[in-house]
Formats: structure tokens, C-alpha cells, sequence
């Protein structure tokens, strides 16, 4: 919705779509990388070095990505080293915007109004999505990732002793089999409810559909062997791609997204490990039930009257 720097056109979710209608994502733009020493990462450039107070980082709560990157913040105890903003929870026709609602926050680093301004001060030329999270750079002033998965391994493992090492969310003996599983929990359980949402055809949406439940149906059976986590006693990454889906299933993509066949309540397992992730220690915290019903129906293309639905009842998560 940025074309050379400039804004075009009122907030759409869909920029794109493949032959069949099916929603298609636009690829992060910045992907440099965090390390101890400052030499380069995993992509990218190096020469950010993993400081304390260099860093800022831009989620919105209604968001999986961006709550992602919250929880590894969270974990990783770089609360007091990475510093947070909040945009406001609702799409407006500039997309993320600073407010006063409650939750969100002014911008106290860039003085931004829309997270916009935020993408072209870095380059005035910029083309593309204006999308959160964004890991930026106060020393250099730029913006140094803004692809979720990224951020969570450099929250991981880029900080050297600067982070907590109570958790190792990408145990490399664990790697073989972590990496294929997170691929697809994206691919069809993260990335398949907006394919199911946004999608432009019906069989489209029936695909979309088919990934979201077939993969559920799959973590469920995994699960049934009463393992805490999806690679047993240890937390992983994995863990976390699958609980920001699943706390927002209920209240949103089961009714806005049409995935409508079952809720989480209704999986015995699955219901068990949401249960269970809210209460590791921090990840309750990045929860804010307000504010992701509140973004999701904003959506004006899927809800044009934008009115917020009262249910369901949370309250069996404590939310």
C-alpha cells in the first residue's frame, strides 16, 4: 500500500492472490540480524551488535506474528534490554496507527503517527506493506527486521548472555525434526486461517480450510501422548507459533475466517496446552482478548459494519 514512499489507497488485506484466488503474503522486507559481536547473521548484514537500550520493538497485540516476537522477549527476559510500543488494535484506512486506546502507546522513538511513516523514514523510496512486528535500530536509526521468525531466533540466540538461558526455543539437537515442524504449522495452521479468510474463491477457501482442520487434527493426536509440548518436556519455538493461533481462534478465526468447524474448546488436548502455555510464566501478559477482537473485525473488507461480537466466553483461560 506504499508505491515509491507514498500511500495509495485505503487498507486492504489482500495485495495479492494466486491462480486460484488463494491469498499469497508478501515476503518481509528487512531481514538483517542481531548477533553478540556484531558479525553477520543467519541473512542479512552484520554490524548490529546485541546491545542493551539499542533496540525497539513495533507489535500490535492483535497480531500472531508480532505477539510471537512478544512472548521470545518475554522468555528470553529482554524485557528491560528491547524496549515496546503498541499500535492501536483497529485497521484503519492507514493501516497501524499510535493512539491512546487502551493498551497501545504514543511513539516515543520515532514520534510516528501511522507505522507507515515509520517504513519510509527509513527508505522515502519504500514500496510495499507497512506490517508489524518491526525490530528497529535506535542507535543507527533504521530498521533492522521485520520478519517474525527471524526476530524470535535472534531473541533466542543473538544476545549472547544478555538474555535468560532458562529457555533454548531452537535447540539445535532438536533441529531435524523442530524446522520441518514449524514449516508446517505455518504454512497451514498460521498462515492457512488468513488463506481461509481472505481467500477469493471458494476453492480456495476450501483448501485453506481443509490445511487449518487437518493440521489441528494432527497437534491434537500429537499431543494425545500427554507430552507438555509438541517436542516433549522442552518449550520450543514451535510451541509458540501454535499458541498464537490458538488463543485467537475462538474469539476470531472460527467466526471472521470462516474456519468454522470446531473451536480449540472442543479438542481435549489441544484445549489442555493452551491451558497450559498461559501459564508459563510472561505469556499471559502478551494476551489482550480486547484487542485482537477489536482488530479483526475492523476488517472492513470481511466485516463493513465492523461491529465487535460479545462472545465467546474466555473465561475457562482466565482471559
Amino acid at each position: 500500500m506504499l508505491v515509491n514512499g507514498v500511500w495509495t489507497k485505503e487498507w486492504d488485506p489482500v495485495q495479492a492472490t494466486d491462480k486460484q484466488g488463494g491469498f499469497v503474503r508478501q515476503t518481509s522486507s528487512f531481514r538483517n540480524w542481531i548477533t553478540p559481536d556484531g558479525s553477520s547473521g543467519i541473512t542479512g548484514e552484520g554490524g548490529f551488535k546485541a546491545e542493551a537500550d539499542r533496540y525497539h520493538l513495533y507489535v500490535a497485540l492483535i497480531c500472531p506474528w508480532a505477539s510471537r516476537t512478544l512472548i521470545a522477549r518475554k522468555l528470553k527476559g529482554l524485557e528491560n534490554i528491547i524496549s515496546v510500543s503498541v499500535v492501536e488494535p483497529a485497521l484503519l484506512d492507514e493501516g497501524w496507527h499510535f493512539g491512546d486506546y487502551p493498551g497501545s502507546d504514543l511513539d516515543p522513538i520515532n514520534h510516528a503517527t501511522w507505522m507507515h511513516q515509520i517504513y519510509t523514514q527509513v527508505d522515502p523510496h519504500f514500496t510495499g506493506r507497512a506490517t508489524v512486528p518491526v525490530l528497529w535500530d535506535k542507535k543507527t536509526q533504521t530498521i533492522v527486521n521485520n520478519e517474525s521468525a527471524d526476530i524470535v531466533r535472534m531473541f533466542n540466540f543473538g544476545f549472547g548472555e544478555l538474555a535468560n538461558s532458562e529457555y533454548d526455543l531452537y535447540p539445535q539437537q532438536l533441529s531435524a525434526e523442530l524446522e520441518p515442524l514449524t514449516k508446517r504449522i505455518y504454512d497451514k495452521l498460521n498462515n492457512g486461517v488468513y488463506r481461509a479468510g481472505f481467500a477469493t474463491t471458494q476453492i480456495a477457501y476450501e483448501q485453506a480450510y481443509e490445511d487449518v482442520f487437518e493440521t489441528l487434527d494432527e497437534l491434537e493426536k500429537r499431543l494425545s501422548d500427554e507430552r507438555p509440548y509438541l517436542m516433549g518436556t522442552q518449550l520450543t519455538e514451535a510451541d509458540i507459533r501454535l499458541f498464537v493461533t490458538l488463543v485467537r481462534f475462538d474469539v476470531a478465526y472460527h467466526g471472521i475466517f470462516k474456519c468454522n468447524k470446531q473451536r480449540i474448546g472442543d479438542y481435549h488436548y489441544l484445549d489442555l496446552f493452551l491451558k497450559r502455555m498461559l501459564d508459563v510464566p510472561g505469556i499471559r501478559e502478551t494476551v489482550n482478548i480486547d484487542h485482537i477482537k477489536r482488530g479483526y473485525y475492523s476488517i472492513k473488507a470481511l466485516n463493513p459494519t465492523r461491529i465487535v461480537p460479545e462472545g465467546p466466553d474466555m473465561s475457562r483461560y482466565g482471559l
